[in-house]
């Protein structure tokens, strides 16, 4: 039973509480088309659970397979410098036919961010640095695909289905 190496912190960009009584972490691709089947599925389950869920994004690009992977996961972690994480996250898996450079641009624009500081942002090499610390943490955990769901720092080899997912997230969940 592979196991999360890097525990789940204040780098990580999430949504829920730290309390939540359960915590689904995901490595994911942003190119990856199993991804973005996954994409609606988890936020289906948040609804679902509301504040009984924690959601951790970590990156895991495929660069070999996708090719604009790493970029896009840069543009969201330069997203993030400006608290839009979440947002680009969001914008990028409902565009995943369009992860050119201007097309990430645009959506920069579209959400609103510091144009100036996004491009001297993407200059430095700290979010590419970001990008490879979660993918060396996802080696380590043994992820050798995406998605792959941890939870509870446990990873689930299940189905990515809504149904196999909220069951094994249930499960996880005292009293429920």
């Amino acid at each position: 039973m592979a196991k999360l190496s890097l525990p789940v912190g204040t780098r990580d960009h999430a949504q829920g509480p730290a309390s939540a009584a359960v915590t689904l972490v995901e490595y994911g691709d942003y190119e990856c088309p199993h991804c973005g089947a996954a994409y609606p599925v988890v936020k289906k389950i948040q609804k679902k659970l509301g504040l009984k869920l924690r959601f951790v994004f970590r990156n895991f690009p495929l660069n070999t397979m996708h090719p604009h992977a790493e970029h896009a996961a840069e543009t969201a972690e330069a997203a993030a410098a400006q608290n839009t994480f979440w947002e680009m996250h969001d914008w990028i898996f409902e565009h995943q036919d369009t992860l050119e450079d201007p097309d990430l641009f645009g959506a920069v624009k579209t959400l609103g961010l510091d144009t100036a500081k996004f491009l001297a942002d993407m200059k430095s090499p700290a979010f590419l640095a970001r990008v490879k610390e979660d993918f060396q943490s996802g080696v380590r955990s043994g992820v050798n695909g995406t998605p792959t769901f941890f939870i509870n720092g446990v990873r689930h080899d299940g189905a990515p289905s809504y149904e196999d997912l909220l069951a094994a997230l249930q499960a996880a969940i005292p009293n429920v």
